[in-house]
């Protein structure tokens, strides 16, 4: 499972680079992985009965956040 992990650790660790071309290429790349898990995440959490405010909670944001952002693709369910 490590070796999955490698090329996103790479990215974290280019992230504090002092080059700002390899810094700021690693932070809109860590954007996007952190995008997709969300996606993944509110989709499991979603198949399992959990409400929208549930998964808000734990992302830190408000329920109408997460439902505007995710409800249209996942369904209200």
């Amino acid at each position: 499972m490590l070796t999955c992990m490698e090329p996103a650790l790479d990215i974290a660790q280019s992230a504090a680079s002092t080059d700002p071309e390899v810094g700021l290429r690693a932070v809109a790349s860590l954007r996007a992985l952190a995008e997709r898990l969300e996606i993944v995440q509110v989709e499991n959490a979603r198949k399992l009965g959990w409400s929208w405010q549930d998964i808000a909670g734990r992302l830190g944001v408000t329920k109408q956040t997460v439902h505007r952002k995710h409800g249209k693709r996942i369904g209200s369910r």
